[in-house]
């Protein structure tokens, strides 16, 4: 089983972009993955961006990742 997390990009640089989730930061790949911004939320498995996903989308999975962990 995999689980990919939903994590905000926070700054681009070549094929590289650091993201931003609930305060913990990492680098992931992004060159599976067209058009991403500074602010865009993509999903990212074992270091690589897999999808860009909606704000929204993003913020009620990391909820639930939350109420799980309390």
């Amino acid at each position: 089983m995999c689980l990919a997390i939903p994590v905000k990009v926070i700054k681009i640089k070549n094929n590289l972009a650091e993201v931003d989730m609930n305060g913990v930061r990492r680098d992931a790949d992004i060159r599976m993955v067209k058009n991403i911004k500074v602010g865009d939320y993509i999903l990212m498995h074992a270091g690589f961006a897999i999808e860009k996903i909606e704000p929204g989308d993003a913020k009620e999975t990391l909820a639930l990742i939350k109420e799980m962990s309390d």
